[in-house]
């Protein structure tokens, strides 16, 4: 409990722009952060490059270098932490289809292609670009999935970073799984 609250303060000395709360607050979170990135490596194919360690590196420079570093709390922090992954996930993957893919060429559509024969990379952008739609109307379930999905939070932790009780994360998560099952489905 005590390293909680300190979390907290640190995290408002953060916000307040005090350098020094950076360097406290890295050991405090570090462990955590690096749980969630070795649980969204997971999901990744084993010829990934990208490490879990690196992974929490560079998703710390953006949330420290971020101008927006107002974090209400423990579980807040996390959460942009789970969405800093993100981004660099979704960034790497399309950086490596784009390469993969011939660059600027024109890409032919497919008919019929299973998402089994897609690359993990392949599948990280379908995800993406189904969860941007999800968020346009239900930006809730959007969240939500984004904090199980790509942040490898427990339904716990959800409900705590969006304030919501873990009865509306499962049905929130069920929702979204099921429309986004759809929506890639469709789009291959």
């Amino acid at each position: 409990m005590e390293s909680m609250s300190e979390i907290t303060l640190l995290l408002q000395a953060v916000e307040r722009g005090q350098s020094r709360a950076s360097a406290e607050l890295l050991p405090l979170v570090y462990q955590e952060l690096r749980r969630l990135a070795a649980a969204r490596m997971a999901h990744e194919s084993a010829d990934q490059t990208l490490q879990a360690t690196a992974l929490v590196h560079e998703a710390w420079l953006r949330l420290v270098s971020d101008s927006d570093r107002t974090w209400q709390n423990r579980a807040h922090f996390f959460g942009a932490a789970a969405e800093a992954m993100r981004r660099i996930l979704i960034e790497r993957a399309r950086r490596k289809s784009s390469l993969k893919h011939g660059g600027d060429r024109e890409r032919l559509n497919i008919e019929g292609l299973e998402l089994a024969a897609t690359t993990p990379d392949e599948k990280v952008l379908l995800v993406n670009e189904a969860l941007e739609q999800l968020e346009a109307t239900q930006p809730e379930r959007a969240r939500v999935v984004v904090l199980k999905y790509f942040g490898g939070l427990t339904n716990k932790e959800v409900a705590e970073a969006m304030d919501i009780g873990e009865r509306s994360v499962d049905r929130h998560w069920m929702c979204a799984k099921n429309w986004l099952f759809r929506k890639i489905n469709a789009q291959l």
